[in-house]
């Protein structure tokens, strides 16, 4: 089989693509602008790491069955994922807001550069559960309609 005819591959793909496009077109709506940069940046709604893992593993469990050992390492690997995004970097995001706000203290009294950390780096539950549904979604839709290219 080709590589670019292997639909776990396009699955993880597509709904990374879907999650960011996502991102972009609410950050659009809530902001009346559109910034390019909601396409590649971490953080937001839906996760777009959980939306590429939960859709790999639901295609490897289409294709090899849910009681198979790939399809058990792709579940474990994307709840890593998951607690990552929602914890660690989350956790991370937080302290970067934190610095930023010392940081502007300090820089109006020192004449210091401006500079920022990035502090959407995580996610909220809600956004880690709406990529975990859309990946879920994305990778059935493939499968359902995809079929021919396997």
């Amino acid at each position: 089989m080709n590589f670019l005819h292997n639909l776990t591959f396009w699955a993880g793909i597509s709904a990374w693509l879907i999650a960011q496009l996502i991102k972009v077109v609410l950050n659009t709506a809530r902001t009346r602008r559109f910034d390019f940069r909601f396409l590649y940046s971490p953080g937001g709604m839906p996760s777009s790491h959980t939306a590429a893992a939960c859709a790999v593993a639901t295609s490897v469990g289409v294709l090899d069955g849910l009681g198979s050992t790939l399809f058990a390492v792709t579940v474990l690997v994307t709840f890593v994922i998951m607690y990552d995004a929602q914890g660690v970097r989350r956790a991370a995001g937080l302290q970067a807001r934190i610095l930023n706000q010392m940081f502007e203290a300090m820089r109006t009294h020192h004449r210091l550069p401006p500079h920022k950390l990035a502090e959407l780096l995580g996610h909220t539950p809600l956004e880690v559960f709406a990529g975990l549904l859309l990946g879920i979604a994305v990778a059935l839709l493939i499968h359902a309609h995809g079929g021919g290219l396997g």
